[in-house]
């Protein structure tokens, strides 16, 4: 790879890095700037996905003060994150990728309802769980928070960019705590989800990796997710929430414009 070309790639992979550990879509930075650079799709986005687990794991760490406390509901999500990883590793291999190129902007849309309406929402969600009148809303509302982790799993499996805003929409409105709160859950679950799709990769499509690139975003990615995690964590909930819904516009936007291509 040429200097220019791997600076370009470093400095996307930076960029992906900070904001996949303050929110999520770092996919939509770097898979474009790898296809300008002529590398082929599949390969760019499989070692795109294998370069940011580095990153993912950096935003985990750096957000870890805000899961004190939360080791029974980590317990509880995490399989179903990974089990959806790796139903959504194996539709990938079995069905058309325009299945999920029509759904995923829908999935935004309705993710990013939720962040915005997420004090409303979980305001609701508390009104019924203090109502006698609903006794089993607990195991329900858990059972569906589980379901929804699961169907987020199984999109990031097939689908990476732009999983953490679907997450972080899920668990601010399910999940108790705050929306940083629910952005260390995500970071965790994302983080399970993108390991089970590097190992199927590893596996299933070894040679179609591309290994500078992956090292390049790796390196990047680690430092962006270390930085990404000290500025997220000092942002206020409304302006988190506003960042959040920037980001899933301009994911939103890169979703709707391949669909019309």
């Amino acid at each position: 790879m040429e200097i220019l070309s791997g600076l370009l790639v470093f400095f996307a992979g930076l960029w992906a890095g900070t904001i996949n550990s303050v929110v999520g879509s770092g996919t939509l930075v770097t898979f474009p700037v790898l296809i300008a650079l002529g590398v082929a799709p599949v390969t760019a986005s499989i070692s795109n996905a294998m370069g940011l687990v580095a990153g993912n794991a950096a935003g985990a760490w750096g957000y870890r003060k805000e899961l004190q406390g939360r080791g029974q509901q980590l317990v509880r999500l995490l399989p179903a994150s990974l089990l959806g990883g790796i139903s959504g590793a194996w539709l990938l291999l079995h069905l058309p990728e325009k299945v999920f190129q029509y759904a995923a902007p829908v999935l935004i849309v309705v993710a990013l309802l939720m962040v915005v309406f997420q004090p409303r929402l979980q305001m609701w969600v508390r009104n019924r769980e203090e109502n006698p009148e609903h006794a089993i809303r607990d195991k329900g509302h858990s059972v569906a928070l589980v379901v929804l982790v699961y169907l987020a799993g199984v999109y990031g499996g097939y689908f990476v960019a732009a999983q953490g805003i679907l997450v972080v929409g899920i668990l601010g409105v399910f999940m108790t705590g705050t929306i940083q709160n629910a952005n260390a859950m995500k970071n965790i679950l994302v983080l399970g989800v993108n390991i089970v799709a590097a190992a199927s990769y590893l596996l299933f499509a070894f040679g179609r990796i591309n290994w500078p690139v992956v090292a390049i975003i790796a390196v990047s990615s680690l430092i962006g997710g270390v930085v990404g995690s000290k500025v997220g964590r000092r942002l206020s909930p409304p302006v988190l929430r506003g960042v959040i819904f920037t980001l899933g516009l301009v994911a939103l936007g890169f979703m709707v414009a391949n669909l019309l291509k």
